[in-house]
Order: structure tokens, then C-alpha cells, then sequence
């Protein structure tokens, strides 16, 4: 179960008038069974961005990796390590959510994943560890603490007892690699 998260979104009325056009749980949540849940807040398709229209920008289903020359917000729940399920198998999460799959010393985690983006993460509650391909470049974040993850192979693990929550910002980027 992934806590809702309250979603304020505004734009402008026929007159040009600032208004709320969302304001209520985030509708579009996504629960995998391995124990992540993300919670989409919204999509750019292109920068700069289009703020005009109404139209909820988070409507069916969207990849983990945001749109070429766009960007996604979310907000991802991490269940702890012990209560995952992990019947989906080393590799294949990457290629579910549309990312790259690691190669090499990057599959020590099934969660192990690439974007071709600049990633802003903001520990929100919790805590957790960003895995690298090499375990001495591990880091272990807490609430308050934020990485930015630019194009590398990565796992988010959490060695808790707690969920940790973490916002995401994903911003298209060319490859590094």
C-alpha cells in the first residue's frame, strides 16, 4: 500500500487568472510487486514546457525514464528489503520500467537500472542506500538528504524496517556512457 499523496496543481482560467486545477490525491499510483510504489505528480514532454491547457499531464501510464526533451515528477515509496518480494527476477525490473539494464558488477540488486537523465532525489522519510556498480561507492541517505543520480547504473535499497519515500525529478539527458 502506498500513502496518497496531495497533489496541488495550477494554471490559469479564460482570463488569464491564476487557479488550482487539481487539488486532491495524486490520481495515477503504480504498485509493483516487489515492493516499490510510485505515485506520478506530473509530465513535460518537451522544454520548455507547454503550462497552458488543463489537461492532467500524468494521465495512463508513464515509464520510468521521462520523455525525450521532457521531464517526470514522483514520489516512489521503497518497502523495506525484508518484506520484498522478489519473484520478478534479477534484470528484469529495468526492462519493465523501460530503462537500461546494468551489465556487469550493476546486478547485485534485481532494482538495478540506467536513465538516460539527470536525476534530483530527495529523501522525504526514512532511509535507504544507493548501490553503485561497486559497493566501496555505496551511499547510505536519510530524511533530509538528497543525490543526484546523473545517467549511472544504480539500485535503491532499503535496509530498513520503515518505507522510505523519496521525490524524483527526472530530467532527459544525453548518455554519459
Amino acid at each position: 500500500m502506498v500513502a496518497p499523496v496531495r497533489r496541488v496543481v495550477t494554471g490559469h482560467d479564460e482570463n488569464g487568472m491564476a487557479v488550482v486545477i487539481f487539488d486532491g490525491d495524486a490520481p495515477n499510483v503504480r504498485v509493483r510487486e516487489h515492493g516499490t510504489g510510485s505515485t506520478q505528480l506530473w509530465r513535460t514532454d518537451a522544454t520548455p514546457a507547454d503550462n497552458s491547457g488543463s489537461e492532467d499531464a500524468v494521465v495512463g501510464d508513464i515509464p520510468l525514464k521521462p520523455p525525450t526533451g521532457g521531464s517526470v515528477f514522483r514520489v516512489v515509496e521503497f518497502a523495506p528489503e525484508s518484506d520484498v518480494s522478489r519473484s520478478e527476477g534479477t534484470g528484469t525490473l529495468a526492462a519493465a520500467l523501460g530503462a537500461h539494464e546494468p551489465e556487469g558488477a550493476a546486478l547485485r540488486h534485481p532494482g538495478s537500472h540506467r536513465t538516460d537523465s539527470v536525476d534530483y532525489a530527495i529523501v522525504i522519510s526514512g532511509e535507504i542506500d544507493l548501490w553503485l556498480d561497486d559497493e566501496k561507492d555505496d551511499v547510505h541517505l536519510k530524511a533530509g538528504d538528497v543525490a543526484i543520480q546523473r545517467g549511472t547504473n544504480h539500485a535503491w535499497v532499503n535496509n530498513g524496517t520503515e518505507p522510505c519515500r523519496i521525490a524524483f525529478v527526472l530530467i532527459d539527458a544525453k548518455p554519459a556512457v
